[in-house]
């Protein structure tokens, strides 16, 4: 605690402006206290502490000293902390991070990184790592895991301009940043932690997972066991990238997302998790449940993210939250559920995207083109993750996923156009003859059928349970060549309404107590004057006083009044 002010504090320190040339081996004074106090909180397994120099520290010195070059190297800052091969895999992950974020790393750079994490996770898995972490960089890890490999295949698939050398690089290294092993390592995670056994026995009031946040207080290490947790939501964006919905959504099931969790405990790991939970949904037709998790998760960043302003990750909330409200317009758009979004979301989002979503209902090609729009804005950004054929001529096909992928929405959006009708003529009528609609839909019976099967099939999809759930705001039977149509009605929440009305009336008396403590304050710089003139907190003291005198008085006088009115009736 004594020594906070030695590695975090804003102001320059002599001879530490940063320098043109970069050298690996120097190590700035602020750098040296960094790296000895994290070394010895991790020791000491002091959580707050770590947490304090991970969050705010490493991103003070990074920008002062930092902005355009990257940390000192390993081999430098490795003797201030006993060559501790443990921390040293830490020091480095940090560092390739920094690298990411502020410069653009080289091919033997990206290498190495998957090199440093190879290790890392081979000691988390296979050696005994007794401390504890924070759950922000525990998370970080693994989101960074994901997002460089994500990188890599981006990189990789770059072909076109590749120099020879970086051909021969990726020649050689080819199984860097293998989908196989980036699976394997966040499976073996999952598999080694014991997480879903953790979380099954948390349902049965055996562990305490969640209530601790997935720390140790017993004085053993969360490391594995949170990294395993989080492995889980790694899987599920590894597998929205590769276009594999339905896995990734079976990776998530040990984690309850309709409670708070662990999960919840990280800005960033919260907004990931209902993000690719939310698209991957979408893309499987379970528009009902991706509005309903889309509409929760935006309503909590409208709410928070006031709080959240001095964060490096803050730029990153808000384009996620922007994305969000994207395709919840395009899912409100091939789903009319407005029912299941919150007052304050459907606000904002009616301001966004309320004339983009009118126009998206026509089913021309205007509605295509905003559909596209809004896709390739808000999708995730896909991979394909096979390496290249070097005997072919080079070409770039780092765009070959996202166009299949984008081609298949887009597929999907054109068989809704004929829906469109039949909702239209559904909900006019409570019942209509078949015959009756054919006319109207300007197609024989038989083809009339067929639209409405496709109709029932496409609001209708299986969920991770395997039931069958609907979809539609506007359902049907038939029953002797007659429809009869009937709107699903889902329960009134009155619960948000109360909710906002509490919410206004704690503002107003927030607004009372800030009005009282000016006129304290205002009373209180006159308390020298003895005047009841000068002196506005006794003149309003008397002048109260005075009214409760004449109420007592006019009371009194009403209640004789009315007693002697009494008196005469009887």
């Amino acid at each position: 605690m004594a020594g906070m002010t030695s590695y975090d504090h804003d102001l320059p320190v002599p001879g530490e402006s940063p320098s043109i040339v970069y050298d690996p081996n120097h190590v700035p004074d602020s750098v040296k206290s960094f790296v000895v106090h994290m070394y010895r909180h991790i020791r000491e397994k002091n959580v707050y502490e770590i947490h304090q120099m991970y969050e705010n520290s490493f991103q003070s010195i990074s920008d002062r000293l930092f902005k355009d070059s990257p940390w000192p190297s390993v081999d430098a800052v490795a003797p201030y902390v006993d060559n501790d091969h443990v921390f040293c895999l830490l020091y480095r992950e940090m560092w390739f991070r920094h690298l990411y974020a502020r410069l653009s790393p080289t091919p033997k750079q990206r290498i190495d990184s998957w090199d440093n994490y190879c290790s890392l996770f081979q000691v988390v898995l296979h050696g005994v790592v007794n401390m504890q972490l924070p759950n922000q960089w525990l998370w970080d890890m693994v989101d960074e895991f994901v997002y460089q490999f994500q990188s890599f295949c981006q990189y990789r698939a770059k072909m076109k301009n590749k120099t020879e050398q970086e051909i021969a690089l990726l020649r050689q290294y080819d199984q860097a940043w293998n989908v196989y092993g980036v699976l394997n390592f966040l499976q073996a995670l999952v598999e080694k932690s014991m997480i879903i056994q953790i979380l099954e026995q948390e349902k049965e009031g055996l562990e305490q997972f969640t209530a601790t946040d997935g720390y140790d207080y017993s004085g053993g290490s969360n490391v594995l066991k949170v990294l395993g947790y989080f492995s889980m939501i790694g899987l599920l964006r590894v597998h929205c990238l590769l276009g594999d919905y339905h896995t990734g959504l079976k990776c998530l099931v040990p984690i309850d997302i309709s409670q708070q969790g662990v999960y919840t405990s990280v800005i960033g790991s919260h907004i990931t998790t209902i993000y690719h939970y939310g698209f991957a949904n979408l893309m499987l037709r379970r528009y009902v449940e991706a509005i309903r998790e889309f509409n929760k998760i935006l309503v909590y960043i409208f709410k928070t993210k006031q709080y959240h302003q001095k964060s490096p990750q803050y730029e990153q909330i808000l384009k996620k939250n922007e994305q969000m409200y994207a395709l919840l317009a395009i899912s409100l758009s091939l789903c009319p559920q407005v029912k299941l979004v919150d007052e304050t979301v459907n606000s904002q989002l009616r301001e966004k995207y309320g004339e983009k979503m009118l126009r998206m209902q026509r089913y021309d090609d205007e509605a295509f083109a905003l559909y596209d729009e809004l896709f390739s804005y808000a999708c995730p950004k896909f991979i394909t993750p096979a390496p290249p054929s070097y005997e072919e001529p080079l070409v770039n096909y780092n765009q070959d996923a996202y166009r299949l992928q984008l081609k298949l929405f887009l597929y999907e959006v054109k068989q809704q156009q004929l829906l469109s009708g039949v909702r239209t003529y559904l909900k006019v009528y409570s019942t209509i003859s078949l015959g009756k609609l054919a006319t109207y839909m300007e197609v024989d019976e038989p083809t009339l059928r067929t639209i409405l099967m496709t109709y029932k099939h496409k609001t209708h999809s299986v969920d991770s349970d395997g039931k069958i759930t609907s979809n539609a705001d506007i359902d049907f039977y038939i029953d002797d060549d007659m429809i009869h149509v009937f709107e699903s009605k889902p329960a009134k929440r009155n619960g948000d309404y109360f909710m906002r009305q509490i919410v206004k009336l704690e503002g107003v008396m927030t607004d009372i107590d800030r009005i009282k403590l000016e006129f304290v304050r205002k009373c209180t710089r006159l308390k020298s004057s003895s005047s009841i003139l000068f002196c506005p907190c006794r003149r309003a003291s008397a002048e109260l006083n005075d009214l409760s005198h004449v109420h007592s008085a006019s009371t009194n006088t009403s209640f004789q009044s009315h007693r002697s009115r009494a008196l005469v009736t009887l």
